[in-house]
């Protein structure tokens, strides 16, 4: 199952600091784009099925260290 989800940003600088910091990031292959402007970001992966899928609460982290937080 694909998943997506996007993050809102205080600047365009945290949001492109979060889509660098995804570019190396272990936890989970994703795709990441800036989406509705320069300050906030889409992700997409795809649901490790199976199990619990963590990679929604690590990207929230991931976010929250770079000042963003989900949006719909």
């Amino acid at each position: 199952m694909q998943v997506q989800i996007a993050y809102q940003f205080d600047s365009e600088q945290d949001a492109y600091r979060f889509l660098n910091s995804l570019r190396h990031w272990p936890v989970a292959e994703v795709d990441a784009r800036f989406y509705r402007g320069a300050d906030s970001v889409k992700v997409s992966y795809e649901y490790a099925a199976g199990g619990f899928d963590a990679t929604s609460s690590e990207l929230d982290d991931l976010a929250a260290r770079h000042n963003g937080r989900e949006i719909n």
